[in-house]
């Protein structure tokens, strides 16, 4: 899934497209969830890239970690969740 699939548009008054915003599910806490600590130079695409092999994914883990208005990048030493049901959750997402 490519990150804009299935995005409303909207035209601005200056005649500009734009993109909606998306709202992301929450994502239960699972038993065979894992967890991270970031490195210097961890992104969202990267261990989405990582644990997924799909950068796309990133909302995934962005949503399980309630990071909807942080930036891609990580500070060092931050925990993360890495949920494992990916394929789920990217699936019931897309219904």
């Amino acid at each position: 899934m490519a990150r804009y699939d299935n995005n409303e548009t909207k035209k601005l008054l200056d005649g500009r497209v734009v993109y909606r915003s998306k709202i992301y599910p929450a994502i239960p806490l699972r038993d065979d969830d894992k967890y991270v600590v970031t490195q210097t130079g961890d992104r969202l695409d990267s261990l989405a890239a990582q644990y997924y092999n799909d950068s796309t994914l990133w909302w995934i883990i962005a949503s399980s970690n309630n990071l909807h208005t942080a930036s891609i990048g990580l500070e060092d030493g931050t925990v993360l969740r890495i949920p494992q049901n990916f394929i789920e959750i990217e699936k019931n997402f897309n219904k």
